[in-house]
């Protein structure tokens, strides 16, 4: 196996590829030789799409980034192209791989009891603190991205009827508050949008001090903020809050077909990994406490 890798090394460099991509490639695929040689594996063409799922599986269980695994699939990806090109291999095994999305980590989650700590944050005696309260329990209450949080104008809430419309791209969906979203955003837009206001043409539902429509970079900068003060390590971003939504909203027997039309997914498949997060919590718990596991 090692010659057939220092040939394709050399075959790479007569390709007058920059030299730190060599390497790079090198690299990777080192590790995976490595890999197939802790497995018992001496020979490329003993391999099949199982073998290579269990190295990215392992990767990710080695806790590599996004960005990482996504290389070491291109990586991988080129050197059997070479290999079934070369007659090495009759089938690319990397044929049955899914892209890098499929290993993409779900960021952290926050528990309940961390979303009422976050929620009990922005302080409620300035119209700042209730315009932030508002915009903190709209995102965990309906899921939405801060992209849309912020797209929001005033004729989107429907404070009778209790569900805000929210707009990505072509596609409306409606999406109903709770209890704790709609008070937060009544008291707001009863009470305090009018002290942002500068202008009643205005129709952006959150506003900055300026009386304008509030930017991504500035409900950034309001997030973590809050977050600081929190005696909690994780980073808690705006879209934590997306995460959480769903995966509380499955915890409680919510079905995967509401959740992803809540969540505005156009495939089904992409709300498939919050059951997916949910099933290795479950196995780790098991792991961590069972005396035989």
């Amino acid at each position: 196996m090692e010659h057939i890798l220092q040939d394709y090394i050399m075959y790479l460099q007569e390709k007058n590829l920059a030299q730190n991509t060599i390497k790079s490639y090198e690299r990777d695929l080192k590790k995976y030789y490595y890999f197939l040689k802790e497995q018992n594996i001496e020979e490329f063409s003993l391999t099949n799409h199982t073998t290579i799922l269990s190295y990215l599986l392992k990767l990710q269980k080695d806790s590599k980034s996004s960005s990482s695994i996504s290389r070491y699939i291109v990586s991988i990806r080129k050197f059997y192209d070479y290999l079934c090109k070369n007659q090495f291999l009759r089938q690319n095994p990397m044929d049955e791989i899914s892209g890098p999305k499929a290993f993409k980590k779900i960021p952290e989650v926050l528990s309940l009891e961390e979303v009422n700590q976050l929620m009990m944050q922005p302080q409620l005696d300035t119209k700042k603190g209730i315009r932030d309260k508002a915009m903190l329990e709209i995102l965990y209450a309906t899921g939405i991205r801060v992209s849309e949080l912020i797209s929001l104008d005033i004729e989107d809430v429907d404070l009778e009827m209790e569900y805000i419309r929210c707009c990505n791209g072509n596609k409306d969906r409606t999406i109903p508050m709770g209890k704790h979203a709609l008070e937060a955003l009544k008291s707001y837009i009863i009470h305090e949008r009018k002290d942002f206001l500068k202008n009643e043409e205005e129709k952006s539902l959150f506003l900055n001090y300026s009386g304008k429509r509030l930017s991504r970079q500035g409900f950034w900068k309001i997030i973590k903020g809050y977050t600081k003060t929190m005696n909690i390590s994780k980073s808690i971003t705006p879209h934590t809050l997306r995460h959480s939504f769903a995966i509380h909203l499955i915890d409680n027997g919510a079905d995967l077909k509401s959740v992803q039309e809540m969540l505005g997914h156009s495939a089904l498949a992409t709300t498939q990994m919050y059951i997916d997060f949910k099933k290795n919590k479950i196995k780790d718990v098991y792991l961590k406490s069972h005396p035989r596991a």
